[in-house]
C-alpha cells in the first residue's frame, strides 16, 4: 500500500547521517533509486550522478503514485508516457525501470555505458524496454512529449465512442535547466500552450547548476513567467529533495488541469547527499569518486553493498501487479468496445500495428504524358488520394501549406482539446515541428509527416537525425528543391542538402523526376516503416515524361533505372540524373545522338534504394564496362564520384545560387541540354562543339 504524506522530518539532510532503521519505506525507496544510480556511474567511471540524486523524489512520486504503466508490457498502447528529456541523467530512468519490474536486470545496470549494453549513456528507445524516446540532445525529449500528447488527443478523437474510452493517458517529461535553455523547447512549449494540451506535464528539475557551473552565468530568466506567457499552468515545489507530499499534490493538480499543459518547477539539489559536491557542477557529469560516494551513502543512511537493494524496497517499488491490473481493466474495456464497434476496433489494431488498409493505393492518380506539373502539386494530389483511405496519415507544415501543397483538404486543423482535425498548424517552428513529429511516431498509432521548404530542413536536422537513428517511420515533404526557387535567392536555394541527407545512416531520400515518379515514390513511402523517408519536390513545373509512364513504378522502387538507352549496342556514355535534371539529361541525349555519341540516361531518384539492390541489378543499370559517366544534379557534387568514377564528371553546384528567375539560374549555372552535351563531348574527346 502506498503511503501518503511527506518524508519523515529530518530523515535525510545534507548535514548529518541517519540509520536506515529510522527511515520510512518511501525514503528508503527514494534512496535506492539514488544509490543504484550512483553505483552504476561509479562502476562505469563515466556518467552523470547529480540529476538522479536530486530528481529521485519527484520520479518516485510520479512512478509510484500516478504513472499508469505495465512493466511486463511496455508497449501497452494506453500507458502513460514518461520521457527523460534530460537524457544525461539516464541512470535515473534505468534505476526506475529495474526497480519497478521491467526486463532490465541488475547485470544490465552494472553494464552501464559499456559495449552493446542495454543501459547506454543516454536512453535509446530500441535498446532498453520502457524507454519511450531517445534523448540526450537537450530539448528533444520535451518536444517529443508534445508530439506524444498530440497523438493521444488525435487517437482519442478518432476512436473513443460514447460509453467506450480506449484512449486516455497522460504524457510527462522530466526536464533540466539545460533543456529549458534550448530554443526547441520554447518552440514546442509555445505550441503546446496554444493547443491547450491538458494531458501534458513537464517536471522541471530546477537545480540552478549546469556542466560549467551555476546557471546564473547564462540563465537568469523567470521560467514560471515564461510558461505563464505560453498559457501553461505553472506549479511550484520549493523543497523537491524532501517534500513528497508537495510533489504528489502538484502532479495530481497537473493531471486535473484538462484545459492547459502544466509545468511543475521543482527546486532540487544536484548531487543531493554528496558531502562536498552537492549543489555544485562537480556532481553534474563525472562520477563522485570513492570517498564522496561513501560519504553520500552515509548521509543517505545507506549501508548495503553496491547494487544490492533490500527485498522490502523491491517489493514496495514493484509496479508489476498494479500494471497487470490496470492493463487487464483496459483489455476488458476493449473487448466491450470491439463488440460495440468492430470496424473501429479493427482499424485501431491496424493503426497500432502500423498496417496499411487493403486498397490504400487504389486511388493514386495517373498523370498525362506531355503535361507540365510541379512535383509538389502532383504529390499533393497523390497525398489527398491516400489520406482518403489511410485515416492515420496526419501531419502539418511550418506555415507553408499553401505552397508545399500538403494540407489535407476537408480534414480540419488539429484542435488540442477535442483532438479533432488532421492538419497540424506548427507555425514557423521547424525544429519543434520535426521533434514533435518524432514524438507522434514514438507514440504509435499514427503515420506522421512534416513539410517545409527544403532549405529549412537545416532547422529540422537534429530531429531528423534522431528519426534516422531510431528508424522512425516519419515522412518529410520538402519542396522548393533547388536553384529553380529563383528570385528568393541563395538564402532559399538548397545546395548541399541532398549530399548531407545521403550521408545520414538510415535516411532514405527520394527526388522524383516528374509526376509519375512522384506517384511511384509515394507507393514506396507508405509501406516503408523502417526509417524516415524524404520526398524532395519542385516548385517549378516539369514535363510528365513518356519514359516514366511504364518504368517509374519499378524503377523508383529500385532507386535507379534505365530511362532511355542507346538505340543499338553498348552506350558510349551514361548520363545519371535526379529530379528536375532528368528531362535535361534526356534532351542532352538527343543532342549527343546528332553528334554521333550514344548515351544511356539513368534516372536515380534514390541513392539509398539503389544501394540496397543486388549486384546484378546495379550492373544492369550502370555496367562497369562503361566508364564514361556524367551526373547531372542541381546540388553539391559531393558523393557523385561513387557513381561517375575516376573517368567521369559531375555537373552540379559547388557554389551558392543566385537571385534570378529559376530558368535563368539553370541556364547560367549549366543545367541545360546544350551544356550537358558539351561536357559529354569534352569527356569523350570529340572535337565537335554545340553552339
Amino acid at each position: 500500500m502506498l503511503h501518503e504524506g511527506g518524508l519523515d522530518g529530518g530523515a535525510e539532510t545534507q548535514e548529518g547521517n541517519v540509520s536506515a532503521e529510522r527511515q520510512s519505506i518511501e525514503e528508503r525507496a527514494i534512496n535506492a533509486i539514488r544509490v543504484l544510480s550512483i553505483d552504476a556511474v561509479e562502476k562505469a567511471k563515466s556518467g552523470h550522478p547529480g540529476l538522479p540524486m536530486g530528481a529521485a523524489p519527484m520520479a518516485y512520486a510520479l512512478w509510484t503514485r500516478h504513472l499508469r504503466h505495465n512493466p511486463k508490457n511496455p508497449a501497452w498502447p494506453d500507458r502513460d508516457r514518461f520521457v527523460l528529456s534530460a537524457g544525461h541523467g539516464s541512470m535515473l530512468l534505468y534505476s526506475l525501470l529495474h526497480l519497478t519490474g521491467y526486463d532490465l536486470s541488475i547485470d544490465d545496470i552494472k553494464n552501464f555505458r559499456q559495449w552493446e549494453s542495454r543501459t547506454p549513456g543516454h536512453p535509446e528507445v530500441h535498446v532498453t524496454p520502457g524507454v519511450e524516446a531517445t534523448t540526450g540532445p537537450l530539448g528533444q525529449g520535451a518536444a517529443n512529449a508534445v508530439g506524444m500528447a498530440i497523438a493521444e488527443r488525435m487517437l482519442a478523437a478518432r476512436f473513443n465512442q460514447p460509453g467506450h474510452t480506449i484512449v486516455d493517458h497522460h504524457t510527462y517529461a522530466l526536464c533540466s535547466d539545460g533543456d529549458l535553455m534550448e530554443g526547441i523547447v520554447a518552440e514546442a512549449a509555445s505550441l503546446a500552450g496554444h493547443l491547450k494540451l491538458g494531458k501534458l506535464t513537464f517536471l522541471f528539475d530546477s537545480n540552478d547548476v549546469s556542466l560549467d557551473g551555476p546557471t546564473s552565468m547564462a540563465f537568469t530568466e523567470d521560467v514560471g513567467k515564461r510558461f505563464e506567457a505560453y498559457a501553461w499552468q505553472v506549479l511550484h515545489v520549493d523543497h523537491g529533495d524532501t517534500d513528497l507530499a508537495a510533489l504528489d499534490a502538484a502532479i495530481r493538480q497537473a493531471r486535473e488541469a484538462s484545459g492547459r499543459p502544466s509545468i511543475i518547477i521543482v527546486r532540487t539539489t544536484i548531487g543531493y547527499g554528496a558531502p562536498t559536491k552537492a549543489g555544485k557542477s562537480d556532481a553534474h557529469g563525472s562520477p563522485l569518486g570513492a570517498d564522496e560516494l561513501k560519504g553520500a551513502k552515509a548521509a543517505l543512511g545507506w549501508d548495503e553493498p553496491p547494487f544490492l537493494i533490500p527485498a522490502d524496497v523491491m517489493v514496495h517499488l514493484s509496479a508489476v501487479e498494479r500494471g497487470r491490473q490496470i492493463e487487464g481493466q483496459w483489455d476488458e474495456a476493449f473487448a466491450r468496445y470491439r463488440k460495440a464497434h468492430p470496424h473501429l476496433a479493427r482499424e485501431w489494431e491496424e493503426s497500432i500495428a502500423g498496417k496499411l488498409p487493403d486498397g490504400w493505393a487504389d486511388a493514386i492518380p495517373s498523370f498525362e504524358t506531355g503535361k507540365q506539373v510541379e512535383t509538389r502539386v502532383a504529390s499533393g494530389k497523390i497525398q489527398s488520394a491516400i489520406v482518403a483511405r489511410v485515416s492515420n496519415l496526419i501531419g502539418g507544415d511550418a506555415d507553408l501549406s499553401s505552397s508545399t501543397r500538403t494540407s489535407i483538404d476537408g480534414a480540419g486543423n488539429f484542435e488540442g482539446q477535442s483532438g479533432a482535425g488532421r492538419n497540424i498548424r506548427y507555425g514557423v517552428r521547424e525544429h519543434a515541428m520535426a521533434a514533435i513529429t518524432n514524438g507522434i511516431a514514438y507514440h504509435g498509432g499514427l503515420r506522421p509527416y512534416a513539410s517545409t521548404f527544403f532549405i529549412f530542413s537545416d532547422y529540422m536536422r537534429p530531429s531528423v537525425r534522431l528519426a534516422a537513428m531510431n528508424k522512425l517511420p516519419t515522412i518529410y515533404l520538402w519542396t522548393h528543391d533547388s536553384i529553380a526557387v529563383g528570385e528568393d535567392g541563395p538564402t532559399h536555394q538548397p545546395i548541399e542538402h541532398l549530399a548531407s541527407l545521403r550521408a545520414m545512416p538510415n535516411m532514405t531520400t527520394i527526388r522524383p523526376a516528374d509526376a509519375n515518379e512522384t506517384a511511384a515514390a509515394w507507393r514506396v513511402v507508405m509501406p516503408f516503416t523502417t526509417g524516415p523517408v524524404a520526398l524532395i519536390l519542385t516548385r517549378q513545373k516539369l514535363p510528365v515524361l513518356a519514359e516514366t509512364a511504364e518504368r517509374a513504378a519499378e524503377g523508383v522502387r529500385r532507386g535507379a533505372y534505365v530511362l532511355a538507352d542507346a538505340s543499338s549496342g553498348r552506350p558510349q556514355v551514361i548520363l545519371i540524373a535526379s529530379g528536375s535534371e532528368v528531362h535535361v539529361a534526356l534532351d542532352a541525349r538527343q543532342l549527343l545522338a546528332k553528334e554521333g555519341v550514344t548515351a544511356r540516361v539513368v534516372s536515380m531518384p534514390s541513392w539509398e534504394l539503389f544501394a540496397a539492390q543486388d549486384a546484378a541489378y546495379k550492373e544492369s543499370v550502370l555496367p562497369s564496362s562503361v566508364s564514361l559517366r556524367v551526373s547531372v544534379e542541381a546540388g553539391a557534387t559531393f558523393g557523385w564520384e561513387r557513381y561517375v568514377g575516376s573517368h567521369g564528371r559531375s555537373i552540379g553546384l559547388d557554389r551558392f545560387g543566385s537571385s534570378a528567375p529559376g530558368e535563368v539560374n539553370f541556364e547560367k549555372l549549366g543545367f541545360t541540354p546544350e551544356n550537358v552535351a558539351r561536357e559529354v563531348l569534352a569527356l569523350v574527346g570529340d572535337s565537335g562543339a554545340l553552339k
